[in-house]
This record gives structure tokens, sequence and C-alpha cells, in this order.
């Protein structure tokens, strides 16, 4: 018999805790009766039956939301940045309980998920105030008596698909931009994840935000997702598609949305290079690739995927790396001083061990890890992987072009500058990447000649809500956050006046 965990007796607030949809301000099951198990990857325990929701469903929300449209849009940027401020004070309010919810469904250790929603709740300040700044503008006319006027207006509703990885920011980072701009939204929760969805509805819900306005659908993978998600790409009164996901699915919805010609914005798969040259300071570096590659168990899109090394510091710096990551704790995330937690499920393990197999049967060698971890908890196959080191990486092979999405930092030789920036170029994808230099002239340089939407200097960590996110190449188009992230979720309407 499965194992189960009262998730509520956690939390201080157990009203957050929510396994339901919900849509025009109500909480409903699958209008089938359908469920599907949720569990918490770290310990194999069922937390909840979550509602298995058909197109049907989906469609309803799109109705809801296209109904609440015009009197939300009609409230003045004011009006509507007070709920976006009025939402972060609840998120900096309910950090635990909504850090404890992320922890529990996504598996990354408690402290990390409590970050997150920091970082989430970053963007319902950020986007309060960048929704009284989307001025429009008057442009000279060459024809006399004529004036020509720019306003900005909210495109409509907004399908918002995110994943798994960040339950709650990749949410946020849609949400708050698409409402400060007049938008309503439907937000397609992650079947891994969808209890991090639920818990910001009810969050809109107890601020007063409007019946259908915020509407949340949840559905296991399979047959029901793929409906889900063509209902939001064809159904025309969707305006806007705001994706974060795989390549492969982005290609599926641009296609999709192709009948209906929907403004689309795609954050889609990274493969990040991560370059130390051989004036770097070494012990910046070593924290840089530990801050990039670990963080979330490397399962994030802008994570370390292919370290570069020069050859003059490539044994140092692979002992100084080797030697942390020794003392990275895995383990439950709710446990103290765990700093790696569980990937989301079996399938990100075995794409890791491949990834390993791979890379040591071409001549790869084994540093530190190498190997899943067997949990006594967990119930079946266990979803720990020991964070990995490899060494002596040859050019050809998986993990060379593949995002692994999990703990192994492969390291690859290098001696020419050209050489490097080539092969980190190399990739289809191009979201982020980083190198560490003192060479100031090299630092510009190298900067301009990645082939990537975002570049870290000297740094591993790069996401604020102040700054332009995306990519380049096939990790997608469109930005979110930064002072232009809020356009992505508004027309330009021009009106001329004659006659003047």
């Amino acid at each position: 018999m499965s194992q189960t965990q009262d998730l509520a007796v956690l939390l201080s607030d157990s009203d957050l805790f929510r396994s339901q949809g919900y849509i025009n301000g109500q909480w409903v099951s699958a209008s089938d009766g359908a469920t599907f198990p949720l569990t918490n990857p770290a310990t194999g325990a069922k937390l909840a039956d979550m509602p298995h929701m058909p197109r049907t469903q989906v469609a309803e929300a799109i109705d809801a939301a296209k109904a609440a449209l015009p009197s939300w849009s009609a409230l003045t940027a004011y009006q509507r940045s007070a709920y976006l401020l009025k939402l972060h004070a609840l998120m900096e309010q309910h950090v635990n309980d909504l850090g404890t919810i992320l922890c529990v469904e996504n598996g990354k250790p408690l402290a990390e998920a409590k970050g997150e929603i920091a970082y989430g709740a970053s963007f319902m300040q950020w986007n309060a105030a960048e929704g009284l700044r989307t001025y429009g503008q008057t442009i000279p006319s060459p024809y006399p008596g004529t004036r020509n006027i720019v306003i900005k207006q909210p495109i409509g509703v907004c399908g918002l698909i995110t994943p798994w990885n960040f339950p709650n920011a990749m949410i946020t980072r849609k949400m708050a931009p698409a409402l400060a701009a007049g938008c309503t939204v439907v937000i397609k929760a992650p079947a891994e994840t969808p209890l991090s969805a639920l818990a910001m509805a009810v969050l809109c819900e107890r601020i007063g935000i409007p019946a259908g306005v915020v509407n949340v659908v949840v559905m296991d993978k399979g047959e029901k997702e793929a409906a889900a998600g063509l209902e939001l790409c064809e159904n025309p009164k969707v305006s806007k598609i705001s994706f974060t996901g795989s390549t492969s699915v982005g290609r599926l919805l641009m296609k999709q949305s192709s009948s209906t010609l929907k403004k689309l914005s795609f954050e889609l798969g990274g493969n990040a290079a991560f370059i130390i040259f051989d004036d770097a300071d070494l012990e910046t570096a070593v924290k840089g690739v530990i801050a990039s590659k670990f963080r979330a168990a490397g399962q994030t899109c802008v994570c370390a995927n292919r370290i570069f090394v020069h050859s003059k510091i490539y044994n140092e710096f692979a002992s100084l790396l080797a030697e942390k990551v020794k003392e990275l704790k895995v383990g439950n995330g709710m446990d103290e001083g765990v700093l790696i937690g569980p990937l989301v499920n079996v399938r990100g393990v075995e794409k890791v061990e491949r990834h390993v197999q791979d890379a040591v049967s071409k001549g790869a060698k084994i540093l530190v890890g190498g190997s899943r971890i067997k949990s006594e908890n967990a119930e079946g196959e266990s979803c720990f992987f020991q964070p990995t080191v490899l060494v002596d990486v040859p050019k050809e092979c998986y993990v060379a072009s593949e995002e692994t999405f999990g703990p192994l930092a492969p390291l690859f030789k290098f001696d020419d500058e050209d050489d490097v920036v080539n092969r980190a170029n190399s990739s289809e994808v191009g979201l982020a990447g980083y190198f560490f230099t003192k060479d100031l002239a090299r630092s510009n340089r190298v900067a301009e000649r990645l082939e990537v939407g975002m570049v870290g200097v000297n740094t591993g960590v790069i996401a604020q809500a102040c700054i332009p996110f995306g990519g380049v190449k096939q990790s997608g188009f469109g930005r979110e956050g930064g002072p232009g992230g809020i356009n992505e979720f508004q027309i330009e309407k021009l009106i001329t006046i004659g006659g003047i």
C-alpha cells in the first residue's frame, strides 16, 4: 500500500494547500471525476489526488477569462498595481508555507524553495511599478492638421504554460506582467508541481482579484495535457501564449498556434557553456560553477551544462571543484543542511545516468559521484543522484550536445579563445552563457561573441526581476522581466486624428 503524506500539517495556514482547480473564482474538480496521484519525489509518498481535467474545462477557463477581461482591463494601472503589491505582501507573509509546499512537491531544499518564493514575489513588486510606466507617445505627422497618438493596451486573454522546475517563479514571472498590463490569464499548471500554482490562486482570491481574472487548470501528462495545450493554442479567445519548457514542445505549440496567429513568447531549452580562462580567479570560478550547476539539483534551463576549462588550470580547477562538490549534502529537502534534493522524477535520474555512462564509455573519468543514491524512504525507485564531476570529457558525447538537467558537471579542456567560443556557439540553442576572466578586453569581446540571450561574467547567477530573461536561436524569443517584459502582454494602437 502506498505511503501518504499529510502536507497540511506542515503548514501554518493549511488553506494554502488545495487539490482542486480554480476556474471563474470557483474551486472545482475534474468534470469527469478523473484524478491522478501527486507524489513527493523525495519519499514517494502521495500528497494528494489531483484533478485530471479534460479539454472542455480548459475552454471553460478561457471563457471565464474572456468574460472578466473588459472590467479588469478597464481598471486604472494604479488599481492593478495595488493588487500586485498586495500579492507581493502576502507572498512575503507566507514565505514559509509557500516554500514548504514547493519543497515537498518539487524536491528542492527548503532554503532554496524559500529563496524561489522571494524571487517570485519580486516579479509582483517589479511589475506593480512597471504597469504604471507603459508609456505611449505622440508622433509628429507629415500632414497639416493631423496628430498621431500611440497608446498601449492589454493584448487580451493569455495562456500561461509553466514548468515544474520553478513552480512559483515561472508563474509569477508571467502572471505579474500580464495582470499589470490588464490581461486575464489561464494557467496550465505542471502535473509534477500543481500545488504551488494553486496556492497562488488562493492568494489571488484573498486579495479580491475578481473571478475569471486568474484561472488554474490541472491535468496529468498524456492525452489530456496535450489536449489542454491544443485548446489554448487553437481557441480564438486566447490572444497570447507564454511558454517555458523544452524546445521540442515549443515547436509544437508554435505550429498549433498558427491557425489563430497568436502572439507567442517562448523560453525554451538551454545548453549553457561555462568557460574558465587561465587568468580567472579559481576560487570565484568554483563558487560560480556550484551556484550555476547545482542549484535545483541542476534542473534549471540556465545552469552550466558544458564546463570548458583552460588546460593550464584544468587539473587545479577540477580538484578544487571536486572538493566543494563532496561537501554538498544530498537528501530530503525538508531535512536541515540538505543542499541537493531529489530530481523531480525517475526519468530525470535515468537521463543523468545515461549521460554519465556514455561519457565514461568514451574515456571520461569520474572524480566525484557518478551514480544514483538509494533511498530507504522512497516508494519504488529513488529520485536521488550523486552530485557528479567528470574530467577528460571527450568532445563527442551526449553531455556535449544534450541538456542534462541534473547534478552533473562535465569538464572539457580547451587552449584557445576562438576555439572555445566556437565550441560554445556550436549548440542549436542559445539561452545563457558564462565565463570567468580578469581581462577587461576579453570580458567585452567574449560576451559579445557568445550566441546567447544572457551572459554572466565572473558570476554564476544572472536571474533577477529587473533584467530581460530569454534566449536566441532555438531557445525561443520574447523576454520576461526587465523594462520590456510587460510589453509582451500589450499591443500598440495608433490613433490618427485629422482636421485639427
